[in-house]
């Protein structure tokens, strides 16, 4: 009985110990399982957390560095700050794009002093600049300057000259092409980075002022009109340089000739660098004989605005010696009378009224005349 009770109960217990050793094959397995469970899911989290992290940034960080810039750089100040100097990166086409940019709202929601442009086109140095320093003398914030030299010259004006940095980046300029259209558009670009500037006048280093700052302002401030001339001449000078390619754009009856040396006020200015209508067909198609800086201008500003033109120049220049070139007058054509004699040429009109008072600024003179003008100034010319 007890050895069939004994092998009895080693036979029971014989099926219970397979379990035991299943269980305990299955638990490196278990624990495996588990492991790569939490691999998983920590793994799941960790990317998780990257992109909420990331989206959050954006969300947070992003707006608040928009809000920081927008305070500390889109001010109304900047927007209307004239540029320090007349240097800049710009190529053309960025100046001329930048330049067309034009306020709709005439009311301007600050206190705007109305300046004056003047606009040098030279080769190089100013021979006359000890002559206009005298004449901007104690106008500071009423005018603003603009110097177009050859690339490759560098002024060394003194930091307490009015033409300290005003020299603007230039291109070659060749006489009678459209590259003398091309600096004076680069001029005019330049001054209208400036929102103050009202009226811009184009002058050379050969020229001089007939008049004192404040009578010059006055005059320009109080005209209905710009100072462009525009005339129709017959004759081999005028309508004979017209080439009917200019059609349809431009016909025979509207082909017009003017002086280069013109002032004109910001909305005609606007006009001129943003034209792209009349640019391309004078460029084409208007070249010497026919030169180009007395036919641009005066033909697209009369088609374009024939009741803002005054319809003559306000600078004076002598052409009775013929040629292609006016006169140049040295230190010993310069006399009280003479000056005199300059201002006052023959009658014109001034806002629709006769006047004697037809020139403000003349030209062409040779460097040896600054010193016997710098002594009439005084007594002479106002200042």
């Amino acid at each position: 009985m007890g050895m069939e009770e004994g092998i009895k109960d080693n036979a029971a217990s014989a099926p219970n110990s397979r379990p035991t050793n299943q269980l305990k094959a299955l638990l490196p397995m278990r624990v495996l399982q588990v492991f790569l469970l939490f691999f998983v899911l920590v793994l799941g989290i960790s990317v998780i957390s990257m992109h909420m992290i990331k989206y959050l940034k954006i969300q947070t960080l992003a707006p608040s560095t928009l809000i920081s810039t927008y305070d500390e750089r889109i001010t109304l100040e900047s927007l209307i700050k004239p540029p320090l100097n007349g240097w800049h990166s710009m190529n053309d086409s960025e100046l001329l794009w930048r330049a067309s940019m034009e306020p709709r709202i005439l009311d301007y929601p600050f206190k705007r002093v109305p300046k004056m442009a003047f606009m040098f086109l030279t080769k190089g140095p100013l021979p006359f600049a000890p002559l206009w320093e005298r004449f901007f003398k104690g106008h500071e914030g009423f005018y603003s300057i603009y110097v177009h030299t050859l690339p490759n010259y560098r002024s060394d004006f003194p930091s307490s000259s009015v033409f300290y940095r005003r020299q603007i980046p230039s291109q070659h300029v060749a006489w009678g092409e459209m590259s003398t259209c091309d600096a004076e558009r680069r001029l005019l670009a330049n001054a209208l980075l400036d929102i103050s500037n009202e009226w811009f006048v184009l002058l050379s280093e050969a020229c001089i002022p007939l008049r004192g700052f404040n009578f010059v302002y006055r005059y320009v401030s109080r005209s209905r009109y710009s100072f462009m001339g525009s005339v129709d001449e017959d004759g081999p000078y005028g309508r004979g340089r017209y080439s009917y390619a200019m059609g349809p754009e431009v016909s025979l009856n509207e082909w017009r000739k003017g002086s280069q040396w013109f002032e004109i006020n910001r909305a005609l200015a606007v006009d001129i660098v943003e034209d792209m209508v009349y640019y391309n067909k004078f460029k084409e198609f208007c070249r010497p004989p026919c030169y180009v800086d007395e036919h641009y201008f005066p033909t697209m500003l009369s088609i374009g605005y024939p009741d803002f033109l005054a319809n003559r120049t306000l600078t004076w220049t002598d052409w009775s010696r013929g040629g292609a070139h006016p006169a140049t007058f040295g230190k010993a054509d310069i006399t009280e009378k003479f000056i005199k004699k300059l201002s006052r040429g023959k009658a014109c009109f001034y806002n629709d009224q006769p006047s004697q008072v037809c020139y403000l600024f003349a030209r062409k003179f040779a460097p040896s005349a600054l010193k016997p003008l710098l002594k009439l100034a005084p007594k002479v010319l106002g200042f």
